[in-house]
């Protein structure tokens, strides 16, 4: 297809959609994108480009675009039905893969987003502990809902533990139930902890922060305190399930929280997310209890569905075999070492934080600890060599995540180093 199709789409989606997008990824003009379809590592534009994809899909994608795997799944399930909105085999089978996998996951409970699960989550831990307050950490990302939009990128830190919202509609009287807390400091979350127990129900951490590793001891010292103050912890694993490992963070960095959310890696490409976690706490979501005690609703009419969960099936599977782990890291490390060492022999501070297949270009010469230090870092710089990476064919978030994947090549690898090469000559 040509230029002029790529700009009739732009033109009909800045009319049809608001904003022109489909919610918070935009680009400028100049470098807006129409997509017609992917396969493995790549993505193709409307105009006909090709671009090694380094956002899929945000995330989910992590066997790349229409893994035959997956896409044989999917066509099986759909010609069966898509939808039952009750028990089907491949949702009872995934609920059980994940217990399999994940530490703390004793019962499940699927919804169709990570937003979603994020926000029953804390509602569940609500209604086992009859207590309100939730401590979040300032720059974690829970999604769209109230405790996601809670300083999840305030402009300017600090103020804690009142958190500042990052959407309008929030009514103000909300805030007064959450806390904020800054990542990687110890001493102020279990401080904060200690002092609102009575009032709190639950501590929701990513256990990678976006790309913000956990300090040795942290994780570890929220695991003590909650349990020592009946408070429930719960790990967003929506980004780090399935990905760092196959038990997700909770078997990388060895802790196990009460509750976790998984999301994007568990259902190929398609709405599905889960909550999971200790059977006492996630029986108050039992419908059979309403009415005889504790009881939060948590359902939807997408929730389980058999599509989504085929094509999570299909992707576990993948991710099960051998080596998978091992290259998703070589990948991630080799990613960090060479783009470290382009930026060095040009003489730009620059680290890649992150973990494995989890990375992020900071423009910075300190260790990124908290959301402080994104914040004291070089973002439109950052963005800035998003925009020329873009030029030189490689789909990313322009001072975002880069994500990696099982499909990547070692000839991917090759070109975006080079890539990476031209591009900081313009940052």
């Amino acid at each position: 297809m040509s230029t002029e199709r790529l700009r009739d789409l732009l033109n009909r989606a800045n009319r049809a959609l608001v904003g022109g997008s489909l919610g918070m990824f935009h680009l400028p003009d100049d470098l807006a994108l129409v997509f017609s379809h992917g396969a493995g590592s790549r993505v193709f534009d409307v105009a006909g480009r090709a671009y090694i994809d380094y956002v899929l899909g945000s995330g989910p994608l992590i066997l790349g675009h229409a893994h035959p795997a997956v896409v044989a799944a999917i066509q099986k399930q759909v010609a069966l039905g898509s939808t039952f909105y009750t028990l089907n085999e491949p949702a009872i089978l995934l609920a059980e893969k994940l217990i399999e996998a994940i530490p703390c996951a004793e019962t499940v409970r699927f919804v169709a987003t990570g937003s979603e699960a994020d926000h029953y989550a804390v509602r569940i831990a609500r209604a086992f502990t009859g207590r309100n307050k939730v401590l979040k950490f300032e720059g974690g990302w829970h999604g769209g809902n109230d405790v996601g939009q809670m300083s999840a990128s305030p402009a300017q830190p600090g103020g804690y533990p009142t958190p500042q919202p990052d959407s309008d509609g929030i009514p103000e009287r909300i805030t007064a139930d959450y806390l904020v807390a800054p990542f990687n400091d110890p001493e102020t979350a279990s401080g904060l902890i200690e002092r609102h127990h009575a009032d709190l129900a639950a501590v929701i951490v990513e256990p990678l922060q976006r790309m913000i590793r956990p300090r040795p001891g942290f994780l570890e010292g929220l695991r003590e305190v909650t349990r020592r103050c009946g408070v429930v912890l719960i790990f967003d694993e929506i980004v780090t399930g399935f990905r760092l490992a196959w038990g997700g963070a909770q078997e990388r960095y060895g802790v196990a929280p009460d509750l976790a959310t998984f999301g994007k890696t568990i259902s190929g490409g398609t709405p599905l997310a889960a909550i999971c976690g200790k059977r006492e706490i996630m029986e108050v979501a039992n419908p059979r209890r309403k009415g005889e005690g504790p009881y939060t609703f948590v359902s939807g009419t997408f929730n389980g569905n058999p599509l989504s969960a085929a094509a999570g099936l299909a992707t576990l599977a993948e991710l099960q075999k051998p080596g998978v782990y091992a290259r998703l890291h070589e990948i991630g490390d080799r990613f960090k070492k060479e783009v470290e060492a382009i930026a060095r022999r040009r003489g730009l501070p620059v680290r890649v934080e992150g973990d494995g297949p989890v990375r992020q270009v900071m423009f910075t010469d300190r260790e990124t600890l908290s959301w402080k230090d994104v914040v004291a870092s070089d973002n439109p710089r950052a963005r800035q060599l998003g925009h020329e990476l873009l030029r030189r064919g490689l789909f990313v978030t322009p001072g975002g995540k880069t994500y990696l994947s099982a499909v990547h090549t070692d000839d991917d690898l090759a070109q975006t180093f080079e890539a990476y090469e031209e591009a900081f000559k313009y940052v």
